[in-house]
């Protein structure tokens, strides 16, 4: 398939934009619904850090089959499947009454929607040249920070008109709206010629590869761990550590993804610009991971010093870790962009998991052992500091020919 005419790139960009914005919207919309859910089902930490992560565990669980699908398929037939389930899942949650139920529509609506990234990626790997690629990845990601924008204040401002279980309903009618937009102007998929009549290759190729090796450990903690930062701790971070009442670190909150918003827009700007003048991605991330890493010491560090600004940096300075998904993307042949595309972002996704479920069992044990909340979330950010240090380290340490060929 050639590549896109530039308004044609456009408007496809824009249908699978407005998929993906509703998706992050539900991925973040916990950290602005966790005081209302706590209350109302009487949530321990660990319990909704499980639920905010069981999100991210049916996100997961999907990637590896999406990503044969997806090469198989193409990005439009998989994505309007997966979007149904998203619909149903949005309307389990609307209707739950307890933990286990609403743990279970969180799964789901998990699955539904993992399809809203890797499907876009997949086909503008196929439809757009490469510095388009960059542009394009980075916008995506921009259009889920507004999602997440969204998922704060406009949220809190709705909470005590229409309740969250409205919410859900509401955002089940506009998943059928995007999947209709779909439908309408994303181009129907043909199968790739694959190179010199080899096979398409497999999971375990994508495994094996050094470059993917080398990003893993960045993305699975790093970046992951940045997500699951923004999209829970950051909201009880605020209200339990920095004293914030509920609405104001919604705005808080409203502001960091604001700020995430701003940062992916200038990395769409920026990043053919960069790699024009030769500065890899590689490169990149070599510099710009020790600053993030420096911003949640001083978080750990300042402890209820820490508000917003402190949070928003943090994010803001981790988002260099993005630019790793369409490097990758880019290493491996069209015929296998789907495989690798979905396998990288089982990565990122299950870090996000581990992180978000795991600082909530660490708060848990730590206040079990005996210290103040203050004290159990700043070892509890501690460990996962600790954690990225390592990652990082394994990323500059990797064998010299852990390159992007």
């Amino acid at each position: 398939m050639s590549v896109l005419a530039r308004r044609t790139a456009i408007t496809v960009f824009l249908a699978f934009a407005f998929a993906y914005f509703f998706s992050a919207l539900v991925r973040a919309i916990t950290a602005t619904l966790s005081p209302a859910l706590t209350q109302e089902f009487a949530l321990s930490a660990q319990e909704l850090g499980l639920l905010a992560g069981g999100y991210f565990l049916g996100f997961s669980a999907t990637q590896l089959p999406l990503g044969t699908w997806l090469d198989r398929h193409g990005p439009k037939k998989v994505i309007l499947s997966f979007l149904l389930i998203a619909v149903a899942g949005c309307i389990a949650f609307s209707m739950a009454t307890s933990f286990p139920a609403l743990l279970a529509a969180r799964v789901l609506c998990g699955v539904g929607v993992s399809a809203c990234l890797m499907a876009p990626l997949t086909g503008f790997r196929r439809w757009l040249d490469p510095t388009a690629q960059l542009r394009a990845n980075s916008w995506m990601l921009m259009t889920g920070s507004f999602g997440m924008v969204a998922s704060t204040l406009p949220v809190q401002w709705l909470l005590p008109v229409a309740g969250w279980r409205p919410l859900f309903w509401g955002l089940a009618i506009l998943m059928g709206v995007a999947m209709a937009l779909i439908a309408w102007k994303v181009p129907a998929w043909q199968a790739a010629p694959h190179d010199a009549g080899r096979k398409p290759g497999s999971y375990a190729d994508v495994w094996a590869h050094p470059y993917f090796r080398r990003m893993t450990p960045i993305g699975f903690c790093n970046y992951g761990g940045m997500i699951a930062m923004q999209t829970l701790w950051a909201g009880p971070w605020l209200v339990r550590v920095a004293g914030y009442a509920p609405a104001d670190a919604a705005g808080g909150l409203f502001t960091i993804n604001l700020s995430m918003l701003a940062t992916f827009w200038c990395w769409g700007m920026l990043s053919p610009w960069l790699a024009r003048r030769g500065l890899t991605i590689e490169r990149l991330i070599a510099w710009g991971q020790p600053f993030s890493l420096a911003a949640l010491a001083i978080i750990i560090a300042a402890g209820p010093a820490a508000g917003v600004a402190a949070l928003a940096a943090y994010c803001v300075l981790s988002t260099v870790g993005s630019l790793a998904q369409p490097a990758v993307g880019m290493v491996f042949p069209q015929a296998q962009a789907g495989r690798a595309l979905s396998a990288y972002n089982l990565v990122v996704f299950g870090g996000v998991f581990i992180v978000q479920w795991g600082i909530g069992l660490l708060l848990d044990g730590f206040a079990a052992a005996g210290l103040d909340e203050i004290a159990s979330f700043r070892a509890a950010l501690g460990v996962f500091l600790a954690c990225c240090v390592a990652s990082y380290g394994y990323f500059m340490l990797a064998r010299p020919d852990n390159v992007r060929s």
